[in-house]
Formats: C-alpha cells, structure tokens, sequence
C-alpha cells in the first residue's frame, strides 16, 4: 500500500547532520520510502491512504548497534554487594562476575532465554528503536552459543524489529578451557564459526582485546576466520587499556571498534582511513565510574564517524533505553545533540553494515522512522529518561507497541 505521511517536520540525518526538512511530507511503500521533500513538492496523485502526522518531528527509526541482550539471570545482587563494600576479587571467588552469566545462560532454556530478553527488547522498542544488534557470548560452547544465536534471531522474528547477529565466542574463557585462550580460539575458528556460519545465525563476527580477556596476536586468528568465512568483524578495543585493538580491527576493516576510552591518535587514524566506525559506550562508562573520556577531539579531527549505542549488558550497562544514551553521549563525552543523533541512526546504520539501506530518511531506504511530539531533534538528547510521546514506524506500518 503506498502511503502519504504529512504534517511534520523531518531530520533526516542525511551526512550525519539533521538536514531538515520544513513541513515534510514522506511517501512510503513495500517497505521503502519512494519519496521525501517539502510537502507542498509532492505532485503525484494515487496514494491509498493519507496519515496525518500532527506537526511531529520525525527521525530515522533508532539503531542500537551494540547489545548483549540475550543473557540469563543477572547481576542486581552483585551491583548491591559492591556498594556494600564487597571487592570484585571477592564476588569473582564466590563465582560471581561474567562466570555468573554464563552458567545462568548455560542453563536457562532457549523459551527462557527469549522471554527474557523479550521484555528487555520491548523496552528499546519502546524509545524508539527499530534496529538493533545482538552478541552472543554468554554461551562461550557450540550448543549455547547456538543457543543465544537462535534467540536473537527469534527475536527479529517475532517483534517486528530488525535484528543483526554477532558471534562474540570470544568474550571470556570459559571454565573448561581456563588457562588454554589459545585452544579456546582455536576451538571457536575450527568449530564453533564454521558451524554457527553455516546454520545462518552469524551476520558478524565480535572479540573482546583486552589483558583480561584476548590478545591481539589471538583476535587476529579470529579475522582471519572470519573473513575466510566471508563474515564482517568489530572489535571490543580500548576500553580499559591501549592494546591497539582499533587499529587491528581497521586492518581488517572492521565494522566498528566499540568503548575506545583509551585508544590513541593513531588509533584514529588507521580507523579513518579504513572507514571503521568508533561505537561509543557511554552507560558502560557511567555504571563502571570510567573516568578516562575516548579521545573526541582526534575521532572529529580525522573525520572517524562517530556512534552511540546502550551497550544493554547485565554487568556493566544494564540500560534499557537508548535515549539515555544521547544524553550520556552529550553530558560524558561532550557529543553535541546532532552528533549524538547521527550516533543512533545514520552512523549506526554505518556500525552494522547496513549504511546503503538504514539510518537516513531517503528515497530507496527502508521506510522505518519515529514520529516524535518533541520541539525540536535536540529534545531527544535534552530529556533524562522518560517516554516522549512518539508514533514508530517500521516497513512503512505502525507498530504497536
């Protein structure tokens, strides 16, 4: 059905910038925008049906791209054993931490697994996300990380959103494999991704390059699987020290290079030249107390596209909404509410792949935007927390939510 939505205004985020468009008028079917302009340009008659958008602000659908929310249980209880003074060395004893996740996951049904990560899901669609990306990672075997896989893409099925699947077998060791990373690796690149790539469940391929977890010497084994596999990468980098990982990961042209607090100029540089997207984790950075702000001025400088995301986890960033995260994004790291916005939608899209056909409001693009009751684009990035009145759009149909 092609459809006429009218009586807005639209930041179409074209080039990363609002880019508005005054009384818009959007015309949509089979799931695309086959066009946009002022409304009073728009000539062609055979419309079948007219929605009146009431003056809204409109906006790209929201992109989360950087989640882990398929997990089981989670970890309120150690959040409150911290703040009563228990160490981390002292909750990891007790098998706390990412140990804790996996056995819960390990454990929880695929039913299970779903119906939580459902509600979690609902929430983002909730404040405005049409798109998002999924890791597993708490599985850390074949049948668990199958397992997360299934659920994720379950989800895109059942919800009416997009989703995107990113292998991150390579997150933590598991316990079977403790003190063996590198046979853990080789275990992942000789059966877990050809096995997971085959079943059709992996649209990207995900590390964490950290002491505490892989080296690059062994995230680079993973690439080269990965694109032997014909599967994109992005990286876990810098977010606790300088191991370099970005600049690997911009060898390798990856997607993206994801939390970067500590990562250099040069840094920056290879992941300009080499068109990797810095995802910038900014409730990861609250929940944990970081204090070591990514270097902004050098991603600006050399021209490095720039995105948010929620970074929805059980242990360091249990956030639910991605709004939020523009408001972090402004207020931790200094973005300005159009940056911030590009972050969400445009570069984004850009982080998973999915530039030619998401993130900006254009002709031949996928026909999924918010209707915002807002004043202006930079409300979305003003207002801490809540939900802003706001009609969502996906494939050109409303969703009710």
């Amino acid at each position: 059905m092609k459809t006429l939505w009218q009586h807005c205004h639209v930041a179409t985020m074209a080039q990363g910038r609002y880019s508005i468009i005054e009384d818009a008028a959007i015309v949509t079917g089979d799931g695309r925008i086959l066009w946009i302009g002022p409304r009073a340009d728009w000539q062609v008659e055979g419309t079948e049906q007219t929605v009146d958008l009431g003056g809204t602000w409109v906006t790209p659908g929201l992109i989360d791209c950087h989640t882990h929310a398929v997990f089981g249980g989670n970890r309120s209880g150690e959040f409150e054993q911290r703040l009563q003074g228990v160490s981390y060395a002292e909750i990891a004893a007790q098998g706390g931490g990412i140990a804790s996740t996996v056995r819960a996951t390990r454990a929880a049904s695929e039913d299970m697994l779903f119906a939580s990560a459902r509600q979690r899901v609902r929430a983002l669609m909730r404040d405005g996300v049409t798109t998002l990306e999924i890791k597993s990672g708490y599985g850390l075997d074949l049948a668990n990380e199958r397992k997360m896989l299934r659920v994720a893409r379950r989800l895109g099925d059942e919800l009416g959103i997009t989703v995107r699947a990113t292998c991150l077998a390579a997150h933590a060791l598991p316990p079977e494999y403790a003190e063996r990373s590198d046979d853990f690796i080789a275990h992942i690149c000789d059966d877990m991704l050809p096995a997971l790539a085959a079943e059709g469940l992996v649209d990207a391929v995900d590390a964490f390059c950290e002491h505490l977890a892989f080296s690059p010497v062994q995230v680079e084994r993973l690439f080269i699987k990965a694109q032997q596999l014909g599967l994109p990468v992005k990286l876990h980098a810098e977010q606790l020290s300088s191991l370099h990982g970005s600049s690997l990961a911009a060898r390798y042209q990856a997607l993206s290079a994801d939390h970067l607090e500590f990562m250099t100029e040069e840094d920056a540089v290879a992941m300009a030249t080499a068109g990797t997207v810095a995802v910038l984790l900014p409730g990861a950075f609250y929940f944990l107390r970081e204090t070591q702000v990514p270097p902004m001025e050098a991603l600006r400088r050399h021209g490095v596209k720039i995105a948010l995301a929620s970074d929805l986890n059980p242990g360091t960033s249990p956030g639910l909404s991605l709004r939020l995260m523009l408001n972090m994004g402004c207020t931790l790291f200094r973005m300005t509410p159009e940056e911030a916005l590009a972050g969400v939608t445009t570069h984004a899209a850009q982080a998973l792949g999915m530039g030619s056909s998401h993130g900006t409001l254009e002709a031949g693009k996928a026909a999924d935007f918010v209707a915002w009751q807002i004043e202006r684009p930079a409300d979305l990035a003003y207002w801490l927390g809540g939900d802003l009145p706001k009609r969502v759009v996906r494939g050109g149909h409303e969703l009710d939510i």
